[in-house]
């Protein structure tokens, strides 16, 4: 399993600016993938889907990039990652 993580600043005033780009990098590949729907989880937003066989999770954390490793370390710890 793979957990890919989009990281940006929450809100609409950080929408389409550089330091978002993680948030829409994360969009375009679950977008071309045709993964889930975003839902609410981890102190974040969460869609899941597949690259071939191997199961793919990503994350666009809610927290602001600083604090980001929050919303990481709750889905590594909850799907067991390393």
């Amino acid at each position: 399993m793979w957990l890919l993580v989009g990281l940006g600043n929450p809100g609409t005033g950080y929408a389409r600016h550089r330091h978002n780009v993680g948030f829409m990098a994360i969009d375009e590949i679950a977008k071309s993938h045709e993964f889930g729907t975003w839902k609410g989880k981890f102190q974040g937003k969460l869609s899941d889907g597949k690259f071939g066989r191997e199961k793919v999770v990503c994350l666009k954390p809610d927290t602001y990039m600083n604090l980001s490793g929050q919303a990481v370390a709750e889905a590594v710890n909850f799907h067991k990652l390393d």
